[in-house]
Parts: structure tokens; sequence; C-alpha cells
């Protein structure tokens, strides 16, 4: 997949136009160089993402402009939206977590509690921590929070309602907020205490 980023601010309609021009150029030799090499872009999945404030996009958007825009574009499997919002992408992850919580809740019965916590573990509680963040908005890290609490609950085979504090207890998991913090306070830690860089 090929992914082009240009970078303009603030917004100038002749520095906007010009963006413009220097992308459909890329894109034209990009084509050639493709086509000369027996290859072919495809078109079809070719999408432009423009990536600002809502005022910045609206006088883009009221500008006349020579490309279709996308309001959201998927790039290495994580989606990106034009306000960095994650808003599309964390409605993909609750899609296939909520899934993955329906399949073991029908299992569930045949399972001791320390089993049904490292499947669910393994399957679905590690993706919320891959994509959550300090930069999400409140309401965003909420909608996680509520994969959490329906996958607590299918562990330990509590009803829809029960309070979720206690049960997060008996698991030893940290609210996602929390999480969150652990893991920017663990990071900071180890940056600050380690003599060699944290990839080796």
């Amino acid at each position: 997949m090929l992914m082009t980023h240009n970078f303009f601010s603030p917004f100038i309609p002749q520095t906007f136009q010009a963006n413009i021009s220097h992308l459909q150029n890329a894109l034209t030799h990009i084509t050639s160089r493709m086509t000369s090499n027996l290859l072919s872009l495809n078109s079809s999945k070719t999408e432009f993402l423009l990536i600002g404030l809502k005022r910045q996009l609206s006088k883009i958007h009221n500008s006349s402009t020579s490309i279709d825009t996308t309001q959201s574009a998927r790039n290495r499997g994580f989606i990106f939206d034009e306000h960095l919002s994650f808003s599309d992408q964390i409605s993909a992850l609750s899609k296939s977590c909520y899934h993955h919580i329906r399949a073991i809740r029908r299992f569930r019965p045949y399972l001791d509690l320390h089993t049904a916590n490292i499947v669910a573990t393994s399957i679905v509680h590690s993706k919320p921590d891959y994509y959550n963040s300090r930069i999400l908005p409140k309401f965003q890290i909420n909608r996680l929070q509520h994969i959490q609490n329906a996958l607590a609950r299918t562990i330990v085979q509590a009803p829809k309602f029960k309070h979720i504090t206690p049960i997060l207890k008996t698991l030893h998991w940290l609210k996602v907020s929390e999480r969150i913090e652990y893991k920017i306070i663990s990071l900071t830690y180890k940056i600050l205490n380690t003599t060699q860089p944290l990839y080796l």
C-alpha cells in the first residue's frame, strides 16, 4: 500500500492548491513508473485524506479542489479519520471484540476461571491496549471501558448490570484509563532508569 503525506499549515488557498498540484504530479509519476514495470495502480483503492481541525477542513472543502477526498482511510490495519478522533477505528475494534466476547460466552461454562481469564486476555483484552492513548477523548475511552466491562463479566459469569469495580479487582485488572496511566508511568520509569535503548 502506498501512502503519500502532505502537510500544510495554516490554510492558505495558494499553498493548498500548490500542494494538490504536487500530489497529482507525484501520482502521475508513480503511475508512469508502475506502468513501465508492468504494474498498475488500483485507482479504486487510491484515497485522499485531509487531516485537520473542523474549521480548517471547512475552508478547504468550500474551496475549489480538483480531487475527491475521503473522511477516513485504512493504513496497515489502522483507520485514520479526518479529525484524528479514532472513532471509526474504535468502532471497528468494538465490533471485533464483541464478536469474540459472544463466542467466549458460549463456551465459558466449560472452562475454569483461570483458563477463561487466559483465553479472554489473549484474544480480546490485549486489543484495546494496542489502541488506547492519553490523546483519546473521554467518550472514546469510555467505549473501550465498556468492552473491558463486558469481557470481565463474561469471565466471571456475572449479570450484565452487576457493579464492575469488584469484578475488575477479582481479576486484578486496571480500568482502561488506569492502564493508560500505568503504561505512561512504566515507560517513563524505564527511560529514566535504563542504560541501554529500550529496543535492546
